[in-house]
């Protein structure tokens, strides 16, 4: 009363603060939920919607298998598990055997393997770790550029471009200095196994190296700090702290570069010669098992031949399918919840 007397002021508590455009908000989004209704049988359709899309792919591939499968039989009935070991192809006595795709399509693929490798994790070593910021975007764009180009593209240039070079240069001079091991002799046509391994090469690098630059971005800033902070030089640093951590999604790149090899068809039938034939020198032509599954189709008249070259294209697919599963695993063993670092 006597702080009301001398005419003290009053100090008010704390009020609320009106926001009326919360409210609005608010009361809007209330009707718009109850003027819609309940949600459940919206997600339901949702749920068995996303459900089908997932057992759609499954099928799928179950259903190329059972094709692929019931349209070789009679070339499993002939043949039996022979037919991938014996070297004979004549259709016109209906004798088929793919060993000689299966050679030149793990010759081919493998030969593409130990040149794409080292310049793929180089490539991938620079970007990451190397390389100026101001060239990491385009320089990771251009390589990952190359796998957008269509395979009859790179068919098209080596024919033009890379098989005069290697019947002028590459050819005359691995025979004079190395035609001894029994590789690379014979006359240099340019066309054949070694140029199929090198156009192969350069069209798995950008798969190869993305892989490593995604399984190197994966490995902690942590990590490379404290090898750097024992006294390591950045070789060292990137050899121990990052390539030794990464090693396994790299080799699951390396086997999905494999996967990608294995199953090219145009760019290969366009520069290896397609001749069914099993040499041991890389200047000689071959076949692989899918170029000659897209020369031959077309030609295929008989039941049994037919039936040969789907047994050939079934085993491909099963074969490409485990490769890349495999492939899936190993990166994923190292990329799991493992947070990326920006190339900023």
């Amino acid at each position: 009363m006597a702080n009301h007397a001398l005419g003290a002021p009053q100090v008010p508590g704390p009020q609320p603060v009106a926001k009326p455009e919360l409210a609005s908000t608010k009361r809007e989004s209330t009707a718009l939920l109850v003027g819609t209704g309940s949600s459940r049988v919206a997600d339901e359709i949702f749920r068995y919607a996303m459900l089908a899309c997932g057992v759609c792919v499954l099928a799928l591939v179950g259903l190329i298998v059972y094709e692929l499968a019931t349209k070789s039989t009679l070339s499993w009935h002939a043949f039996g598990w022979k037919f991938f070991f014996r070297s004979e192809w004549d259709p016109v006595n209906d004798q088929f055997g793919a060993f000689p795709f299966v050679y030149g399509t793990l010759v081919s693929s493998f030969l593409a393997l130990l040149l794409a490798v080292p310049v793929s994790i180089g490539v991938a070593v620079f970007i990451t770790e190397m390389s100026p910021v101001w060239l990491r975007g385009p320089l990771a764009f251009t390589t990952e550029l190359l796998a957008a180009i269509p395979s009859v593209i790179y068919g098209l240039w080596a024919i033009f471009v890379m098989v005069p070079l290697l019947r002028q240069y590459l050819q005359p001079l691995l025979a004079r200095y190395l035609g001894w091991t029994g590789l690379f002799d014979g006359p240099p046509f340019g066309i054949g196994m070694l140029a199929a391994g090198i156009i192969l090469a350069i069209m798995i690098v950008p798969i190869i190296s993305s892989i490593t630059r995604e399984v190197m971005t994966a490995v902690p800033q942590q990590q490379r700090e404290a090898v750097l902070a024992l006294g390591a030089t950045r070789w060292e640093m990137i050899r121990t702290g990052v390539l030794r951590n990464a090693r396994a999604g790299i080799m699951g790149g390396i086997i999905l570069g494999l996967g990608r090899a294995l199953g090219e068809t145009m760019a290969v039938t366009m520069v290896i010669g397609n001749r069914p034939e099993i040499a041991r020198s890389l200047f000689a032509p071959g076949y692989t098992m899918a170029s000659v599954i897209a020369n031959e189709f077309s030609e295929a008249t008989g039941d049994v031949y037919l039936s040969a070259l789907v047994e050939v294209g079934l085993a491909l697919f099963l074969v490409t399918i485990i490769v890349n599963i495999l492939a899936q695993l190993m990166v994923w063993s190292v990329t799991r919840g493992a947070p990326a670092r920006g190339n900023a």
